[in-house]
């Protein structure tokens, strides 16, 4: 198992993580560690349980609301996906209607191409 060392509010900690990811557990303590300075510079010295807890909170709700709008994206996605298959059936019926009407304009020209070269009798 890998650790990586992480500073968060000034307090040093090691990490155990899965090999590879100490990059991302660094990146994480960092943002962690950002949103307590942010909090700490908006309230002042309000205890760092205090601190603490109202970073993970923020996080939590930025989380939430990233959740939210994910399952939004995918219904509007999936929405999005049955007006293309909508649209895909009516293309493939409007094809063949247009088939059919091509086949029927060329049996046409035939025909009369047919009659125009068939010698007219005179009567």
């Amino acid at each position: 198992m890998a650790e990586v060392n992480v500073s968060i509010a000034g307090r040093n900690y090691r990490m155990a993580c899965g090999p590879g990811e100490e990059e991302h557990i660094a990146e994480l303590a960092g943002l962690l560690d950002g949103r307590i300075l942010e909090l700490r510079q908006s309230f002042g010295e309000i205890g760092d349980m205090r601190l603490h807890v109202m970073a993970a909170l923020t996080i939590a709700d930025e989380l939430s609301e990233a959740k939210r709008g994910m399952a939004n994206l995918e219904a509007e996605v999936a929405k999005l996906k049955d007006a293309v298959g909508a649209g895909d059936e009516r293309v493939g019926a409007m094809e063949a209607e247009l088939t059919e009407a091509v086949a029927s304009a060329a049996a046409r020209i035939e025909r009369i191409a047919r009659e125009l070269n068939t010698p007219q009798q005179n009567g």
